[in-house]
Parts: C-alpha cells; structure tokens; sequence
C-alpha cells in the first residue's frame, strides 16, 4: 500500500494545563492585560494572554529554534 504524505492529522486541539505563578508574576499580567485593554479599548483576559506570550517567547529564542532544528534533523536521520 502506498504511503501517504500525511502520516496523521495534527491534533490542534487546546490543552488545559494547571500551573502555578509566582506572585510578582501575576501581576506583572495583570498589569499587561490592563495595558493591553487601556490601548485596545476591550477588556482583556489575562490568562488569555499566556499562551500568545509563550508562543512569541519560543519563537524568538534562537538558541532553542537551533537546538530544535538540530533536534528534527537527527528524528529524521533515524528514519531513513
């Protein structure tokens, strides 16, 4: 049987994970999420802006991205 190109649907469904933040943490958000809904002109979820927030954090970490680069390329010399 042929193999297909996609080996699986991603799951881009969203995951609920539970944390704790330190205090000084917590507010540093609520005091951007306050910002953000001062230029904005709505009302802005803190929690709402954690996921966007580390979203940017990994992508504009390029000692990571390297790492992870470097990471998928041996993943896939182990499949060949």
């Amino acid at each position: 049987m042929p193999k297909l190109r996609i080996a699986a649907v991603p799951d881009d469904k969203p995951v609920k994970l539970m944390t704790e933040l330190p205090a000084a943490l917590h507010r540093d958000l609520l005091a951007y999420a306050e910002v953000l809904a001062r230029q904005s002109g709505q009302s802005v979820d803190p929690v709402k802006l954690i996921a966007p927030m580390l979203a940017r954090f990994m992508a504009t970490d390029r000692a990571f991205a390297k790492l992870r680069r470097a990471s998928q390329s041996l993943a896939r010399e182990g499949e060949g």
